[in-house]
């Protein structure tokens, strides 16, 4: 019975051995600190440097009001628009009549010079509508050309559905946006 009773403390002194070895706390692992990033090249880091004002040669201050500015594009009553038929760059005969009396008008003012606006309705894509817009303008300008303006004196530009004359929806407003305006350039 005594042999009994040292085998169990033996056997109980080996499971709380080995019980308390396996809850022991592991090592936490090595941390190893990144390498310092090389240094960046010469050209990324910012140059800082101060220099005193020096007039530059050829440089004038020139004030604002003096500043050139954008042509300005006058709408003269000489110059009439024309009108297109949906989805169309063709001229109609009336359009022709109209272009008929702006050729008259731009004869007789030969320092003109005009720019021909091709706009469109507010149907279709933003890019169908300027390329619609583009054709208009020039089938204008092609015809006042045909009628003996000098090609220098025109220029054209595509606003698309950009500029209506009409804001609003229906075949009355699409039909008055659908046009080519006559700008003189001042």
């Amino acid at each position: 019975m005594k042999k009994n009773n040292i085998l169990r403390l033996m056997v109980t002194i080996a499971m709380a051995a080995l019980l308390a070895a396996g809850c022991a706390k592991k090592p936490a692992p090595e941390v190893v600190a990144p390498a310092p990033a090389p240094p960046p090249p010469a050209y990324e880091q910012p140059m800082v440097s101060e220099m005193p004002p020096q007039p530059v040669p050829g440089l004038q201050e020139q004030a604002v009001a003096e500043m050139p500015v954008a042509p300005e594009m006058v709408a003269v009553a000489g110059l009439q628009r024309i009108n297109f038929a949906y989805d169309q760059y063709t001229l109609s005969d009336q359009a022709r009549e109209v272009l008929a009396g702006n050729a008259a008008w731009m004869k007789a003012n030969p320092g003109a010079r005009v720019i021909v606006e091709g706009h469109c309705d507010e149907r279709g894509s933003d890019e169908y509508n300027l390329a619609l817009g583009e054709r208009r303008a020039l089938a204008a300008q092609n015809y006042l050309v045909s009628l003996g303006i000098a090609a220098g004196r025109l220029s054209t530009v595509s606003y698309g559905e950009e500029r209506p004359l009409a804001p609003g929806k229906g075949e009355t407003a699409w039909a008055q946006n659908r046009r080519a305006e006559f700008k003189v350039v001042k």
